[in-house]
């Protein structure tokens, strides 16, 4: 079979080349691609003649699939699945698998990364410390006894709730179903109402379904805290992305960390999250770690070997 990586994935080409002589052993032809292209047309042409083709989260609509004509399998090396065509997979028998749980560590990390900027204003600080300016009057917080409001308890949410227990926050939790191992961790399940009006921090950690799009928008802020802050490391469309702007503008939530958008990062320099005061934005990194791309790395080829049974 050809087996297609139409993109980096950030492993060297030592380590792709070692991957080509172990396929070309078992009688596969691996392929590579050292760039990452994400128009239409450099996807078709690198995955036209694929039967099994590795991508992350590059946007692969139904009018690239169309021309995979002997696509069967796809490798994933990405948590979610929402920027691929599932149904045009699901019609056309073509085998979609991710790679769960590579970047849990990564990204619960993340997240109380940037509860601790928010708290200490560590960014907004380093800009004053380069302008010449001092601490002035400010006094930051402590995570310490805080009231964490963690939504979404899969592996990410779980991780972040044993990160925070080390620093000694009281963990709320909401998800659809409760889960025994976060109970025994000390997380008390609520109503996400509940969760929001009682939370110091929010921080978000669902996948991007029906159900969840815009799970935070207008009303829901207004339930929270006019000093609680919002993280999101999960997708950007869990937030009302403009409600949430507004929100740090009429100050009717203190803070924001975001990694997630509407769309991947770069973002037009208009945009609300961009001009709302108090936010910190990253450019989608929560998941980029070296150590979980060899994770994932390990998983996506791994997923490969087994579906060639080799």
């Amino acid at each position: 079979m050809k087996i297609v990586c139409v993109e980096p994935l950030g492993i060297s080409q030592e380590h792709f080349e070692e991957l080509k002589n172990m396929f070309a052993t078992k009688g596969h032809d691996f392929e590579y691609y050292m760039d990452r292209k994400e128009d239409a047309d450099t996807l078709a042409t690198r995955m036209k003649e694929a039967d099994v083709a590795v991508i992350s989260n590059i946007k692969l609509p139904a009018e690239v699939l169309q021309q995979c004509t002997s696509l069967k399998y796809l490798s994933v090396a990405f948590t979610g699945l929402d920027h691929i065509d599932l149904a045009y997979c699901k019609e056309h028998n073509i085998g979609v698998q991710n790679a769960a749980g590579y970047s849990t560590t990564a990204v619960s990390e993340l997240a109380v990364g940037l509860m601790l900027d928010l708290l200490r204003q560590v960014t907004h600080f380093d800009g004053a410390i380069r302008r010449g300016e001092g601490r002035g009057m400010y006094l930051g917080r402590e995570l310490k006894g805080k009231t964490i409001g963690v939504v979404g308890t899969g592996a990410i949410g779980t991780a972040t709730i044993r990160l925070l227990n080390a620093f000694g926050c009281n963990i709320l939790a909401y998800n659809r179903s409760e889960h025994e191992e976060v109970k025994k961790l000390g997380a008390k399940y609520v109503s996400l109402e509940e969760l929001l009006k009682q939370s110091d921090i929010v921080t978000l950690h669902v996948p991007l379904t029906s159900d969840t799009h815009h799970l935070i928008g207008a009303e829901q802020l207004k339930l929270m805290k006019s000093t609680a802050l919002l993280i999101n490391t999960a997708r950007g469309n869990v937030c009302d992305i403009p409600a949430v702007a507004d929100a740090l503008k009429n100050h009717t939530i203190l803070g924001a960390g975001f990694d997630v958008y509407e769309t991947e990062p770069p973002l037009a320099l208009d945009h609300p999250l961009l001009q709302a005061p108090n936010c910190v934005c990253l450019p989608h990194v929560g998941y980029a770690s070296r150590e979980a791309f060899d994770i994932r790395a390990d998983i996506v080829f791994d997923h490969v070997r087994n579906i060639l049974n080799i």
